[in-house]
């Protein structure tokens, strides 16, 4: 158990750098190239490598549960998109902020579904956590602006998709449960920027549909990596929730918050305010309390 547990954490540490790097080259092609195009392009290259893997190592499950395998892709999907939308307005580490509120709605869902037991310190940090995300967002007028409710879904979407690993690791291969992700994260882009020359788009939902741009010059380099670092953080993050419970996992991903921010500043984000440190502390802080507890025991 040990064990188990210190491959699962180091696997997570290892999976936040990644992805931290990942999300350096998204926001800086996202400059360029629409988010649902930047998702598309994350994707299709993590199912060639994924694909490539199962070819040469066939799947070793037993299957059975689809359709939470498709929620887990969907869900998952629909928090990546939310993301690359964000970090393309908003500086990489408070993009990042946002999209790891998840491991304190991993634990929370985690409790609800799969009947986890939740510590009674978890109520104090998801209030914690929601002021830590009130000093990042800053809202002015008291109201969150489209960015800030992207954000926080994007962390809700995310941490839906990696609460039914939990369950999917008992049926299926690490690979299909990756596969199950990136392939909804290929089809889905594609399919919507298929569609939008033949819908209306609001305001609301310009972050869901955008006409194909094709990348050129350098722009191919960055999708590329894109595609690279996200598939080996996925795999990574995928194989740590497997070997160690979600609420320690969880909140180990946080660490992404801290590369991020070096990655954001160097290039070009502006240095964090007092307020914007304090709430990013205070996002740590409660997904600590929620996971503490479990480690000990």
């Amino acid at each position: 158990m040990i064990k188990n547990m210190d491959r699962g954490i180091l696997l997570m540490l290892l999976a936040s750098l990644s992805f931290a790097v990942m999300g350096g080259f998204a926001k800086v092609v996202s400059q360029a190239l629409p988010p649902v195009e930047v998702t598309f392009f994350r994707n299709i290259f993590g199912v060639i490598l994924v694909g490539i893997a199962i070819y040469k190592v066939p799947l070793k499950q037993i299957g059975g549960k689809p359709f939470l395998l498709i929620f887990r892709g969907s869900m998952g999907f629909a928090a990546l998109l939310a993301y690359f939308y964000i970090m393309a307005y908003i500086p990489l580490g408070e993009a990042v902020t946002y999209n790891k509120t998840s491991p304190i709605f991993v634990a929370i869902f985690a409790y609800l579904f799969l009947n986890e037991k939740l510590h009674k310190s978890a109520l104090l940090a998801i209030i914690i956590g929601f002021v830590g995300i009130i000093l990042v967002a800053q809202p002015e007028g008291g109201t969150f602006d489209k960015y800030d409710i992207l954000g926080i879904f994007s962390g809700m979407g995310a941490a839906l998709a990696y609460t039914s690993i939990r369950e999917l690791r008992k049926y299926y291969d690490t690979r299909a449960i990756v596969m199950s992700f990136m392939g909804v994260g290929t089809v889905a882009p594609l399919f919507l920027m298929l569609i939008t020359p033949y819908v209306n788009v609001t305001e609301e939902f310009d972050w869901m549909f955008a006409a194909f741009v094709m990348p050129e010059g350098i722009e191919w380099a960055y999708v590329v990596a894109v595609g690279i670092f996200a598939t080996i953080s996925q795999l990574l993050m995928t194989k740590a929730y497997e070997l160690t419970k979600a609420g320690i996992v969880g909140t180990i991903s946080y660490s992404n918050i801290v590369f991020a921010v070096v990655i954001g500043i160097m290039l070009g984000d502006p240095i964090p305010d007092i307020w914007t440190v304090l709430g990013i502390i205070l996002v740590i802080l409660s997904g600590l309390l929620v996971a503490l507890p479990k480690g000990l025991k």
